[in-house]
C-alpha cells in the first residue's frame, strides 16, 4: 500500500547538450532513428468492415461551456428491429484516444464476434430492442467536462426524438463512461431531468488509469529529438492532452520531469475536484459497470523491474532500455534513454505501486511502444494493466493516492465498498475494450431486468 503522496519519479541527467557540441548532422541522425506518429494510438483491427450503417446522425455541439469553448461530436443512431424512430434509446459513448472518433469502428469493436457462439453485444441489443446510439467526439483528448457537455446534448436530443416515455441508458467504453458519469452528475446540479435509468460502465477508469511512466517519458523523448511536421500531432500529443492527465493516476509532463507523478497535473485534480461538486455520481439511475480484468486478484504474468526491451540504434550512440514498473520502494531504476551528445538519462521512481501486472483490463502498451522502435519484445511483455479492476468497479478509495491494493480479491468484498450498484468482472484479465460472453451476457440480463 502506497504512502499517500509519496509516489515520485526522479530522473538523473547525465548528459547536458550545452556542454557538449553536437556533432554535425548527429541531430538529423537521431531524427532518422527514432518513429513518427502518436503513441499509444490503436488501430483498427484489420478486415473489421466498414461497420453497420446507422439509421441516422446527429451533429451535436456542448450544452455548456469548459474553460470558454464548446466541444462538438456526432451521434450514429441505430434502431432497434422493428422501431421507426428511437422508442428504448441506449446513449454509449466512445473512449479514450487522439483526434476524432470513429463511429463505424466503434459499433466494430463493441459488436465483434464473441465465443463460444460468436455472438455479438450490440447485435443483441437491437434484438431486444433497445436502440443503440453511439456517440462520439470531435476531439477525444480534449478535456473530459468539455466531452460531457456534448453528452449531455446528446440526452437532449434522445428526449426530445424518443417516442413513448421508456427511460434512457446511457454510459461508455472506458473514459466514455467518465464521460457521461460526469454529464448526468452535472445535469442532476443543474436540476435536468435526464430521465435516465441506468447507467452502465464498461471498463471505466472511475479512479484512474495507468499508462507506464517509462513509456510516457519515451514519447516525450522521441517527440523533442524527432519533432513532427508543422501542423502534424507529435508522439507526446495523446500523453500531454488534457483527457490524459485527467485520466492517468501518475502523468509526468516531460522528458525530464522529476517529481510526485499523482499530482503532476493540475487538470487531474481540477477534474476530481469538479466531479466531487457534481456529487461523485449521478444520483437518480442504477448503476451498473463491468470490468475487463479478473476479479480474485488474479493478475497478468508481468513481474516487476523486469526488462521488457532495448532499443539501439547508430552503432549505440542512441538508445533506450525500458523496464516494468518496480514494486514500490526508493529510488528504483524504471530505466533510460541516451542519443549522444544530445540527451542521456536514467529514470528512477519511489513508492509507486507494480501497476503493470495488475488485474485490469490490459492495454499493449511496452508492445505498441516497442515495435515502434523496432526493438524486440517478448510476448508476456506486450500488454500490461491499464485500468486496473479496483477503479473499473469504483472501490471507494482515494483517487489521487490509491490507497488500496492494486491484488484486491473483489469477489471476497461487500457490495458496499463499490459505488456502484452492481458490478461484473471478467473470467480472466482481458484487452481493454474488448466484449466477453461473460460481460455481455451480464449486461445483456442487468438491461432486461
Amino acid at each position: 500500500m502506497a504512502t499517500p503522496g509519496a509516489a515520485r519519479i526522479d530522473v538523473e541527467r547525465v548528459l547536458e547538450q550545452e556542454r557538449e557540441p553536437v556533432p554535425p548532422g548527429r541531430a538529423e541522425q537521431v531524427a532518422g532513428a527514432l518513429p513518427a506518429g502518436v503513441f499509444f494510438t490503436q488501430a483498427e483491427p484489420a478486415g473489421a468492415g466498414p461497420g453497420r450503417e446507422p439509421d441516422a446522425r446527429w451533429e451535436l455541439t456542448s450544452a455548456w461551456r469548459h474553460k470558454g469553448r464548446f466541444a462538438s461530436g456526432t451521434a450514429a443512431v441505430h434502431l432497434a428491429a422493428g422501431h421507426r424512430a428511437l422508442v428504448q434509446p441506449m446513449i454509449f459513448a466512445d473512449g479514450f484516444g487522439h483526434g476524432p472518433s470513429d463511429l463505424a469502428g466503434l459499433w466494430n469493436r463493441l459488436d465483434a464476434p464473441y465465443p463460444p457462439h460468436g455472438d455479438r453485444l450490440l447485435s443483441r441489443l437491437l434484438a431486444q430492442g433497445i436502440d443503440v446510439v453511439l456517440l462520439g467526439f470531435a476531439a477525444r483528448h480534449t478535456h473530459i467536462q468539455a466531452n460531457a457537455g456534448v453528452a449531455a446534448r446528446c440526452v437532449h436530443r434522445a428526449i426530445s426524438e424518443r417516442l413513448g416515455a421508456a427511460p434512457l441508458i446511457v454510459g461508455g467504453l472506458g473514459a466514455g463512461g467518465l464521460v457521461t458519469r460526469y454529464a448526468l452528475a452535472e445535469m442532476e446540479r443543474r436540476r435536468e431531468d435526464h430521465q435516465t435509468m441506468t447507467y452502465l460502465s464498461y471498463d471505466c477508469p472511475h479512479n484512474g488509469a495507468w499508462i507506464p511512466l517509462i513509456l510516457q517519458q519515451l514519447a516525450y523523448f522521441a517527440e523533442q529529438l524527432a519533432p513532427a511536421a508543422p501542423g502534424r500531432p507529435g508522439q507526446a500529443d495523446l500523453i500531454r492532452s488534457p483527457a490524459a492527465q485527467q485520466l492517468l493516476w501518475g502523468w509526468v509532463g516531460d522528458g525530464r520531469y522529476s517529481g510526485p507523478v499523482a499530482t503532476a497535473s493540475p487538470l487531474r485534480l481540477e477534474f476530481i475536484g469538479d466531479l466531487r461538486a457534481a456529487g461523485w455520481f449521478p444520483a437518480r439511475p442504477r448503476k451498473l459497470g463491468v470490468s475487463n480484468g479478473a476479479a480474485d486478484g488474479t493478475g497478468r504474468n508481468v513481474p516487476p523491474d523486469a526488462l521488457a526491451f532495448e532499443w539501439s540504434a547508430l552503432d549505440g550512440l542512441a538508445g533506450a532500455i525500458v523496464r516494468t514498473q518496480p514494486d514500490f520502494g526508493t529510488n528504483r531504476r524504471l530505466g533510460g534513454m541516451r542519443a549522444v551528445p544530445i540527451w542521456a538519462s536514467t529514470s528512477y521512481t519511489s513508492d509507486v505501486a507494480p501497476f503493470d501486472g495488475a488485474p485490469g483490463g490490459t492495454l499493449a502498451s511496452y508492445g505498441m511502444v516497442a515495435d515502434a522502435f523496432g526493438a524486440q519484445i517478448a510476448g508476456r511483455f506486450r500488454s500490461a494493466c491499464f485500468v486496473p479492476s479496483v477503479s473499473a468497479v469504483a472501490l471507494q478509495y482515494d483517487p489521487v493516492d490509491w490507497t488500496v491494493d492494486l491484488y484486491t480479491d473483489i469477489t471476497a468484498l461487500s457490495p458496499e465498498q463499490s459505488e456502484l450498484d452492481d458490478y461484473q468482472c471478467d473470467s480472466d484479465n482481458s484487452e481493454h475494450g474488448t466484449v466477453t460472453g461473460t460481460l455481455a451476457d451480464w449486461i445483456l440480463t442487468h438491461l432486461s431486468k
